[in-house]
């Protein structure tokens, strides 16, 4: 008989960070290549659940907030959107707007479905530098064929708009989209107009002077980069009884209206910028 040799048990090592791999000699045995351990795999499922936690509350502290409760978000929120359908044969469409692009997004994107991806954004921004700064991270999104821009009624509460300012922040806007997003066709809707909340089928005579005035000057910029303008604000002092009776918001068939118009400037963007694309 052979002696029996004594051999002492080799520690048993908690498998480390890999993966499984399959073992061809045994097929019901899987190699530990980069495996966690259980207790590694706490750790790590507690170190994720914090990094989730403090993303998720980053992300609240950056989400734009709107204090006045006059021009809120109605039927949506304050979000970047990208084309749920996006077909990489089409062109890209980026809508830019206030809680009236969120009244007429969706009839705008049904139009032009088949044409375009159509990406949103809705916030509540009003010429800044930081309107500049969060511009420029939408249109890393991009490249884009059409920008279209109707913003406006976040900007005429007195103090948000220093004295003077508001014709070189527009130009700087437009900078930004040269700079980011230069080879798009840029469509700028005017901002559309206030109504009394006194005197029904009439305008405020205290807050739409301020929209008059600041569509002027958004006409001077726009006519000075050879902008097309959208006269947003035309259109809907032809409706005026299609308000909605909140002053700043109007009903479905004014924002059909609106869509109408916003789709037919961009199919014929959409036409100028394919002919540039071909020569």
């Amino acid at each position: 008989m052979h002696p029996v040799e004594s051999r002492a048990e080799k520690p048993v090592h908690a498998p480390s960070f890999r993966s499984l791999t399959y073992n061809s000699s045994n097929p019901n045995v899987l190699k530990p290549h980069f495996l966690m351990s259980i207790k590694h795999s706490q750790h790590f499922l507690t170190l994720f659940s914090l990094a989730c936690l403090y993303s998720a509350s980053c992300a609240a502290e950056d989400a734009p907030v709107e204090k006045d409760r006059r021009v809120q978000a109605q039927g949506g929120n304050w979000k970047y959107q990208q084309s749920s359908h996006l077909d990489p044969k089409l062109p890209r469409v980026l809508l830019v707007g206030d809680s009236i692009l969120i009244g007429y997004r969706k009839l705008v994107i049904q139009s032009l479905e088949g044409k375009a991806n159509v990406d949103t954004w809705t916030n509540p921004y009003y010429q800044s530098e930081n309107y500049n700064h969060r511009l420029a991270e939408v249109l890393l999104h991009g490249p884009f064929s059409v920008i279209h821009i109707n913003t406006g009624l976040h900007g005429f509460q007195e103090g948000r708009i220093p004295s003077g300012a508001y014709e070189p922040l527009t130009q700087s806007l437009l900078d930004v989209i040269v700079r980011h997003s230069p080879d798009a066709q840029v469509i700028w809707a005017n901002t559309t107009p206030v109504v009394s909340k006194d005197i029904p089928r009439t305008l405020d005579p205290l807050i739409n002077p301020t929209i008059i005035e600041h569509n002027r000057m958004a006409a001077f910029v726009m006519e000075r980069n050879h902008i097309l303008v959208n006269d947003f604000y035309s259109i809907l002092t032809l409706h005026v009884d299609l308000s909605k009776g909140d002053q700043f918001h109007w009903t479905e068939p004014a924002y059909k209206i609106l869509a109408d118009a916003a789709t037919a400037s961009i199919i014929k963007k959409l036409t100028i910028a394919h002919e540039s694309k071909s020569h």
